[in-house]
Parts: C-alpha cells; structure tokens; sequence
C-alpha cells in the first residue's frame, strides 16, 4: 500500500488517539481530520506554530515515519527517524561499519553509473540531447576517481537550464526548487535506510563532519533527475517561488514510477528495495545495487 504524505503548513494540533493522528486546527476547533498512523508514510511540518505530542511521535516511529521539520523559511531542516526499526540492527550496524574500502567504492561506482544513465533518459524525454551526458556513464571507474560525475554534471545542468545556470545550494531559481525537492528525496532515503537496518551517519563516498546523514546523501544520487523533471517542468512555467502548489508537486516526487529488476514501482518504495539491497551487498549477499531506471 502507499503511503501519504501530509503536509502541516498551517497552525494545527497534531495528538494521537486511537492508533490515529489527530489533526485539529488551532484556528477553527471544530476542523478536525483523524488519519490511521499506518496509512501515513512522510509527515512534513513547515508551520512553526504547530503542536505535536509526544505519544504521537512514538507511534510515527513506531511505524518507521519519516518526520521532517521545516525551518521559518519552509525549508526542511531536520528529520525524526526510527532507531530500532529493524530486527536484525545490532548486526546490520556492525556489517555497515565493518564494510571495506573497495566494497565502498564499487557501490559508489554503481550509484554513479545509474545517477548518469537516468540524467542522460531525462534529456531524452524532454527533447533534449543526452548522449554526451550518457557517454560518461562508460568509463566510471571504481571509486569514480576520474570525477565522471562532475563531468556529466556540467553537460547536464547547461543542457537543462543554459549555459548560465550554476547548480548552487544558495543560489538563484531554480537553485531553491532543487533544494526543496531534494530535501524531501533526502528525508524519504533516511527513512528506508534505517528500514533496511543502516545507520545513515556512515557514508560510501559522502562524509562531512557536519553531515548526519551522509548514506542517504549516496544512495539518493540516481533518484535525483525525478526531482530535476519536476523543477524543470515548474520553472518552464514561471514558478520560481516555493508556493503550497509547487511544494505539493514536488511531493508527487515520492510516487513517481520507477524500474528496477525489470519491475515497475512507486519511488519511495524503489528507495525501500535500494536501501535494502544495499544490505545485502554488506552481507556478502550480492554484489549489486537494486538501483532505478528513469521513466
């Protein structure tokens, strides 16, 4: 089943009772919407004037929620995640902080290979040329040394924005529409990673001191050009303020059709088999990644 995604973007009181999530306005009491905690896979709260219980955050986790919090500029700036959502965690974090250096980076080589090849079909399927950005996906090397990411970065973003644009975490539109929708993708990715077992602090190729989640930074690479389309199609059509209708594209982001193994599945549950076989590739299980195939 899929999950939901809520948004709280205005003042409300969030509670539990009955195994639901109370939603009641703080600006019309008698405006209540009750929502089963297991229907509900991503809550985002980007009013700061809302009230959430703390039962009702035991219960979010619980159910392996992802909790994502937005700062007072509608940013997400943070994430409550589960710590004990899988059975065999203890010896899953061992496997993980036990990795070797060459498995990591073989695994990081895959993540690359699959972020370029879906760069390159996002081009093709706007009528653009993705060739060349396609061409660096064959010769990634182990640990992809020869930075062929960055190469194909620097084809891929002229050929979707201009010459002019510089992908730029602070910089100008439609650098602010990446940024919301990837966070979103960010927190999805945290959630199945510790579904699968992971601990997200330790990373393939990310690390930063100042960076809590460095494995969801990895494994979310070839899920990025969903979130690219989106703000590509927004920004085609003059949106370049994250306004409530521009934010709930972005959240269509979660349930876009992916492939992966010759199967045809929901994002967020194509991250949940990802994260998964990323697992297994710690256990010795299998050598390759479950990783998409942009439609």
């Amino acid at each position: 089943m899929l999950k939901r995604t809520i948004f709280i973007s205005s003042p409300n009181s969030l509670r539990l009772n009955d195994n639901q999530m109370v939603i009641q306005s703080k600006e019309d009491a008698e405006l209540v919407n009750k929502v089963p905690i297991e229907d509900v896979g991503f809550l985002v709260i980007e009013n700061p004037q809302t009230y959430i219980s703390i039962p009702l955050l035991n219960a979010l986790t619980e159910y392996n929620v992802s909790v994502t919090f937005c700062n007072n500029h509608g940013m997400p700036k943070s994430m409550l995640l589960n710590l004990d959502a899988n059975s065999t965690q203890g010896e899953s974090y061992q496997r993980q902080i036990q990795v070797s250096e060459p498995l990591k980076k073989n695994l990081w080589k895959q993540i690359i290979e699959s972020k370029i090849r879906n760069q390159a079909l996002l081009l093709e399927k706007l009528g653009l040329e993705g060739q060349r950005v396609l061409y660096c996906s064959k010769d990634v090397k182990s640990g992809d040394t020869d930075n062929r990411e960055g190469v194909a970065a620097k084809i891929y973003w002229s050929m979707l924005f201009g010459d002019e644009f510089y992908r730029d975490r602070y910089g100008i539109a439609p650098n602010n529409l990446l940024n919301y929708g990837y966070s979103l993708l960010r927190s999805a990715t945290a959630r199945a990673i510790v579904g699968s077992g992971l601990l997200p602090v330790f990373g393939l190729f990310h690390h930063n001191r100042y960076n809590s989640y460095p494995l969801a930074d990895d494994l979310m690479e070839p899920f990025r050009p969903y979130v690219d389309e989106v703000a590509f199609r927004l920004y085609a059509n003059g949106m370049t303020e994250l306004t409530k209708d521009v934010k709930a594209e972005f959240a269509k982001v979660l349930y876009a059709d992916t492939m992966a193994d010759k199967m045809t599945r929901p994002l967020s549950l194509a991250l949940t088999y990802a994260a998964a076989s990323l697992t297994r590739c710690y256990y010795g299980e299998q050598k390759k990644l479950v990783l998409p195939y942009f439609m």
